[in-house]
């Protein structure tokens, strides 16, 4: 397989190179394109169609960041996007995975989460900051919504789902096999008519089975 193929969007230049560097010197990746705002970021991936694009949460442009998702996800299918920003309120988590990102990192951890937030994405896997995944995890879900004819460890597998634990993770936590995992992700995706992974995140989100919700 080539290397994992990623377009840079932060708006001050000299965190930019540091993160190019630093994506660049990890075996398997390259940054192919690199933008400054929201409008050259959706120009970079247009022109691209890069396996990942990282994006800064808070960037000048016609649109803001989270804004653009959308519109990433509909014109460029194959490109998963991975916000990094400063912001740690995990609120903020929420609205850039409903918005369809599929990672959630934070600068100031960029030189250990950033690499694995990339590879998670390009593998269709959700990444959420570690503390931050804490934080919505220990929310109470909101049982009025909780409904779908799902089943309590259906919606238990959901939930690490969407926080972004692999099969085995949840295997781990739950004491089932991976098997019995695959079964219940087989099960949701057939009972909410949703195919992929994003879009099972999409789902808990949109249920307030990571928390109260807006």
């Amino acid at each position: 397989m080539g290397a994992i193929q990623i377009v840079l969007a932060d708006d001050h230049a000299v965190v930019r190179s540091a993160l190019a560097l630093l994506l660049n010197a990890e075996q398997g990746i390259e940054v192919v394109a690199e933008a400054g705002d929201v409008d050259g970021a959706l120009q970079a991936v247009l022109d691209h169609q890069p396996d990942v694009l990282v994006l800064d949460l808070n960037m000048p442009g016609t649109q803001t960041s989270l804004e653009a998702l959308p519109e990433v996800r509909k014109r460029c299918s194959g490109t998963a996007t991975v916000i990094l920003t400063m912001q740690e309120d995990p609120e903020y988590a929420v609205r850039a995975l409903r918005a369809g990102a599929c990672g959630y990192a934070l600068k100031e951890a960029a030189d250990t989460e950033l690499v694995e937030a990339v590879r998670c994405a390009a593998d269709d896997r959700t990444y959420l900051n570690p503390a931050l995944g804490a934080q919505l995890a220990a929310r109470p879900p909101a049982p009025e919504r909780r409904r779908d004819d799902l089943t309590e460890r259906e919606v238990e597998v959901l939930r690490l789902i969407a926080l972004g634990h692999t099969n085995a993770e949840i295997g781990e936590q739950l004491f089932l096999s991976s098997r019995t995992v695959e079964s219940h992700r087989a099960n949701l995706q057939r009972k909410l008519e949703r195919s992929t992974r994003a879009e099972l995140v999409r789902y808990a989100l949109e249920r307030g089975l990571l928390g109260a919700g807006w």
